[in-house]
């Protein structure tokens, strides 16, 4: 198989097996996640955003394909002339409108749509943070970034899925391996494919993210798991986490949880 093939394989496995486990998919899959994907944007200290920052020019344009709740459209927007934030999740859309009323921010316009429906300008900056992961049909995907980009797509990922930390419990619970997503090692081949030549900048890994509490580290470890309440998975899972949580420096953390390292992969957009 190609790359592009491949890699819609491993979505398509992946949709397949936590549609079977979930029973119902919902509608709005990041309802339950938005604070998650939003920040101060006058925070500090963050890697990725800083190297994203670093690539943008003074007075540029930059549109933010699967913006989420605006983690790096709200700081960027201090940066950039405008920023358009693209972005499906009605409830990420509802987080992102929040915010830019809270921080007083005026320059970034939403396009609430997929990616590929949506109708937007071009801009000199295309922007995709931690989204690609999930993309069935990658290569419309990629193309469209490429064609709505006057100078450079800069993306973002890590080298393994984001939720590779939870695949040992996810066997335990569920008795069955988890079908991963693919995340950088098969981004780069598909790019290769379509004849895109990325510059990829690592970055420091992030440590494990912990849980503030039990009660925490239980609701978001079954939110993962694709568990319920009072089922007989739920069940297991809550035997499986007396091995599986360790509590260290305040935090209850997952056992063998290995760091994930995010990656920067840029290139310039074709000539048109």
């Amino acid at each position: 198989m190609s790359p592009i093939e491949t890699w819609g394989q491993m979505v398509r496995a992946e949709k397949e097996q936590s549609d079977r486990i979930r029973g119902v998919r919902p509608t709005d899959h990041w309802a339950q996640n938005t604070s998650l994907f939003c920040g101060n944007p006058n925070r500090t200290g963050d890697a990725s955003i800083e190297e994203v920052r670093s690539r943008a020019r003074p007075g540029e344009t930059l549109l933010d394909v699967g913006a989420g709740g605006g983690r790096f459209a709200l700081p960027l927007a201090l940066t950039c002339r405008t920023v358009t934030a693209v972005e499906p999740s009605p409830s990420m859309c509802s987080v992102l409108r929040q915010a830019l009323l809270e921080y007083n921010i005026g320059n970034v316009s939403i396009v609430e749509a997929g990616w590929l429906e949506a109708c937007v300008e071009p801009a000199d900056i295309v922007l995709c943070s931690h989204v690609v992961y999930g993309i069935e049909d990658i290569e419309p995907f990629v193309r469209k970034m490429d064609n709505c980009a006057g100078r450079l797509v800069v993306t973002v990922l890590f080298q393994s899925p984001p939720q590779s930390q939870m695949y040992g419990l996810w066997e335990q619970v569920h008795g069955e391996k988890r079908h991963g997503l693919p995340a950088l090692p098969e981004f780069l081949p598909v790019l290769r494919q379509l004849g895109i030549r990325p510059q990829v900048t690592e970055l420091d890994e992030l440590p494990p993210r912990g849980f503030a509490n039990l009660a925490e580290a239980r609701q978001t470890i079954a939110r993962r798991l694709l568990v319920t309440p009072q089922t007989e998975a739920m069940s297991r899972m809550e035997r499986a986490l007396g091995d599986w949580l360790d509590h260290r420096d305040g935090a209850w953390l997952i056992q063998g949880a290995k760091p994930l390292r995010p990656c920067v992969a840029v290139w310039e957009a074709a000539k048109r």
